[in-house]
């Protein structure tokens, strides 16, 4: 999947806002404020880091070569995927979705209501 058709699939999530708060390096997607992708050029390999839970992290860095322990961020948490082709489409898909669901579900009550109202 090219950078650019994961980017679009993020911002297409509800609530989801794109910026650069690190440089024009590193393009940031938040909802409701709390981050949960960002898309960036590691080692000079378009990449995607997401947020998900350690089992699953764990699991994943040892099941695909393409896939790293979140960089620059907590390695129990996030994951970097380099975007090699090693990992279909849908599976792109699913693990943003998760890394999405798994933050609004850290959202404080008055934030969900206002996400629905989105």
């Amino acid at each position: 999947m090219e950078i650019e058709s994961l980017e679009k699939y993020l911002l297409s999530l509800k609530g989801a806002q794109g910026c650069y708060p690190f440089g024009p390096e590193a393009y940031v997607f938040k909802v409701m404020g709390k981050m949960f992708a960002l898309t960036a050029i590691h080692n000079g390999i378009p990449s995607i880091t997401l947020k998900c839970l350690p089992a699953d992290n764990d699991f994943l860095v040892h099941e695909f070569d393409s896939i790293i322990p979140g960089y620059h961020m907590s390695k129990q948490h996030w994951i970097t995927i380099a975007l090699t082709g090693e990992l279909s489409e849908s599976m792109l898909q699913d693990l943003a979705d998760k890394s999405y669901n798994l933050v609004v579900s850290k959202l404080t009550r008055v934030n969900k209501e206002a996400l629905s109202a989105l």
